[in-house]
């Protein structure tokens, strides 16, 4: 089940899956290989039930070829991804 704008809020997201399919269409199964992590570990990315490592963020981003903010980001308080967190 999807989580609500208000369970969502503050947590990050990522765009792992429409990566994947930006580069080939690449299976969950080889982009675990390629950063060594298991296909559940991808599975969970994917979904929002887990928060990587910064070594496992760098490692995405460099197979995908972009910066990390280009993978995750933070959501706000209504659900939608945040681009810039404001300085105070």
């Amino acid at each position: 089940m999807a989580d609500s704008s208000a369970d969502a809020a503050g947590k990050t997201g990522n765009r792992i899956r429409k990566l994947r399919f930006e580069h080939g269409e690449m299976t969950q199964e080889a982009l675990a290989q390629a950063v060594g992590i298991t296909r559940q570990t991808v599975i969970a990315l994917e979904a929002e039930r887990y928060a990587p490592s910064l070594d496992l963020a760098m490692k995405l981003a460099e197979l995908f070829g972009v910066g990390v903010e280009e993978v995750f980001f933070r959501r706000g308080p209504d659900g939608t991804p945040v681009t810039k967190i404001p300085r105070k």
